[in-house]
């Protein structure tokens, strides 16, 4: 007996990450599939696909954040849910796909007595049943090695560099802090920019407190362009921005992957000399944001490429030129 098997792609999505997710499907030309999510009365939540997943290659699309009254740990667990269900009816891979990864940057022991958060998150992956991870601009590169199994880091680049690339002016990339400097060296060569970068003392004390202390570079009458990840309570972005703009930049705009938006961003991106937010929907906007402060860029088509080679078994890094491994 002889049988020819046809690999079939399913592409399911968390509520967190619907419209992200419809964009994603259009690209593929593929239908989502319907995961049923209910809530019981306490709490608890329940997934049931809509149609037999059995032998497919799914891949279940979730970004980790605040949401429509769900808190990032509900976004978690709703994708670890849907991995279980996906492994009990007996999918032969599942893909994780994270736009956002939460708890990214609890990634090491910066103190004693400390959990690596980011590492426990793969873990549960793992034991769910995910078998692929695919995540965009993981806050560090070590996240990579934290899940058993294949992961493709993608990057958001390719579209923020598009955008960056008609502003007017000399431009300068800058770094808030000397963590991201590679990441801000990569911007400046793609777009043949100055690299500037700002100072950053962090308290050990207080969670989210951040002075910014000195600009190394030249920034004077430049676009000054602040490259980074996220932007979760902009007490970093903020704290750069007015550093740049005392010592005379032309402008100052934001540039990152992940909107996250916590707390007081919002208020504090509005009264700070940031005259323009870029970010992608890797992470939905909250609420009562500043259509004119804050503009949105679409990741699908970078996803979608992405699924399209995993599911073929082709190299997802060439996407990016090998630039997403650096």
């Amino acid at each position: 007996m002889e049988l020819v098997t046809h690999k079939k792609l399913y592409l399911v999505s968390g509520r967190a990450s619907r419209p992200l997710a419809e964009a994603i499907a259009t690209e593929l030309g593929e239908s989502l599939g319907e995961p049923n999510i209910a809530e019981f009365a306490n709490g608890e939540i329940h997934c049931r696909f809509s149609e037999s997943i059995r032998g497919c290659d799914a891949f279940i699309i979730q970004t980790h954040c605040h949401s429509g009254g769900m808190s990032i740990n509900d976004t978690l667990m709703e994708q670890l849910i849907m991995v279980d269900a996906a492994r009990r009816a007996s999918a032969k891979r599942i893909t994780v796909v994270c736009p956002h990864y939460g708890y990214a940057r609890q990634d090491r022991k910066a103190s004693g007595r400390e959990p690596i958060t980011a590492k426990l998150v793969a873990n549960l992956f793992k034991e769910a049943g995910a078998s692929r991870l695919v995540g965009i601009d993981l806050h560090s590169g070590q996240i990579q090695g934290f899940f058993d199994g294949p992961v493709d880091h993608l990057t958001a680049m390719p579209v923020l560099v598009d955008r960056l690339r008609l502003l007017e002016g000399d431009l300068a990339i800058v770094s808030p802090d000397a963590g991201r400097v590679k990441v801000a060296e990569r911007y400046a060569n793609q777009l043949d920019a100055d690299l500037a970068i700002v100072h950053k003392r962090r308290s050990h004390t207080a969670f989210n407190t951040v002075e910014a202390k000195e600009v190394v570079g030249e920034v004077e009458g430049k676009v000054c362009v602040i490259v980074d990840d996220m932007i979760d309570t902009a007490g970093t972005i903020c704290a750069a921005a007015e550093q740049l703009a005392e010592r005379g930049a032309s402008r100052v705009i934001a540039a990152t992957t992940h909107g996250v938006f916590s707390g007081p961003a919002l208020e504090r991106l509005s009264a700070s000399p940031i005259e323009k937010v870029i970010v992608t929907d890797t992470v939905p906007l909250p609420d009562g944001a500043d259509l004119d402060l804050i503009e949105v860029l679409s990741v699908a088509p970078i996803i979608a490429r992405a699924i399209d080679a995993v599911f073929e078994d082709a190299s997802v890094s060439e996407i990016f030129g090998g630039d997403n491994l650096s």
